[in-house]
């Protein structure tokens, strides 16, 4: 077994993967309910809105901008310096009995009542539904033939019940991630749908290292069970593993604590995504190759009929 922290690791994960399987089919399920009934909390990429830019004559706090434009009662606001710290571009969702040209208006009375002065419109766009309605469509088929891709991949590969095994665990993070987001009304904007495509490959990636080293124990532990040589191999890729989850958190949480708040959610996706994804690379994807019935035959080289034969020495 490789070594952790200084120590052999002989944790036996196969043995607990019914408890294992009991939590993650309650986390899809409150996910998929969550989903049904709250929706995800769409942000301007997706539902349109208004699109403004202003000019001051001196930099601005795009932060304090914020803050006084929610703090006036505009919800789903997106604001970011433009060019230069002196152009600000804003973005406001649709607002509910408000027209375009109101919402405009009412943007630019609050920012003159404020501490900057001498604010100057420059632009005034409108980003309709029907854009926000192919981004979602686009999104969503995204990650399916992502989904498709791996599938495909992974059977060549390996075999297909290893194949299935993967895609249920990226289905397993993606769903949970996406659960909370629903589940806390977290803006869900093109930034976050990024964030679970890269939480896909992170995922994926880290399956196929243990996929790898399932086929290397195969060949090497003639007198074990397919669980036996699973959780081997889990324990050997587990340093591997948690060193690599733990740096990448690092600069998660960094992003997510001092990036400010146009990569919050994204940096929070990640976070998420990756928890769960290390927590499916060691259970889920294994524990559903084991159930649909993977063995050592699955992965070893099949040897063709007569071949023994052409190899035995001629006198």
């Amino acid at each position: 077994m490789m070594k952790i922290f200084g120590k052999q690791t002989r944790i036996d994960f196969m043995g607990k993967r019914v408890f294992a399987m009991i939590l993650s089919i309650s986390l899809i399920l409150a996910s998929i309910v969550s989903l049904a009934i709250k929706g995800l909390n769409f942000g301007i990429d997706f539902t349109g809105g208004t699109e403004i830019q202003v000019a001051y004559p001196q930099s601005i706090d795009v932060q304090q901008l914020r803050k006084t434009l929610g703090s006036a009662g505009f919800r789903q606001v997106v604001v970011q310096q433009y060019g230069s710290s002196k152009e600000v571009l804003i973005r406001i969702a649709p607002q509910k009995g408000m027209t375009q040209s109101l919402i405009s208006q009412k943007v630019l009375e609050v920012l003159r009542k404020g501490r900057q002065k001498g604010v100057e419109l420059r632009s005034v766009n409108f980003i309709g539904p029907q854009i926000g309605e192919e981004l979602t469509e686009q999104g969503g088929l995204a990650i399916l033939y992502a989904l498709i891709g791996i599938l495909i991949y992974v059977t060549l590969r390996f075999e297909w019940k290893y194949s299935v095994g993967s895609v249920i665990a990226l289905i397993h993070d993606v769903t949970i991630t996406l659960g909370v987001f629903s589940f806390w009304q977290l803006d869900f904007s093109l930034s976050v749908l990024a964030a679970l495509l890269a939480v896909i490959g992170y995922s994926l990636n880290d399956t196929i290292v243990v996929f790898d080293r399932i086929r290397e124990n195969f060949r090497k532990i003639r007198k074990s069970t397919p669980a036996e040589v699973m959780n081997t191999s889990i324990n050997q890729t587990l340093s591997r593993t948690i060193m690599t989850s733990l740096t990448t958190l690092l600069v998660l949480i960094a992003l997510f604590t001092v990036g400010g708040e146009a990569v919050h959610n994204f940096s929070l996706a990640l976070i998420i995504g990756i928890v769960v994804g290390t927590y499916s690379s060691i259970y889920v994807a294994s524990t559903a190759a084991l159930a649909l019935g993977a063995c050592r035959e699955d992965l070893l080289p099949v040897v063709k009929e007569g071949a023994e034969e052409r190899e035995r020495p001629r006198f």
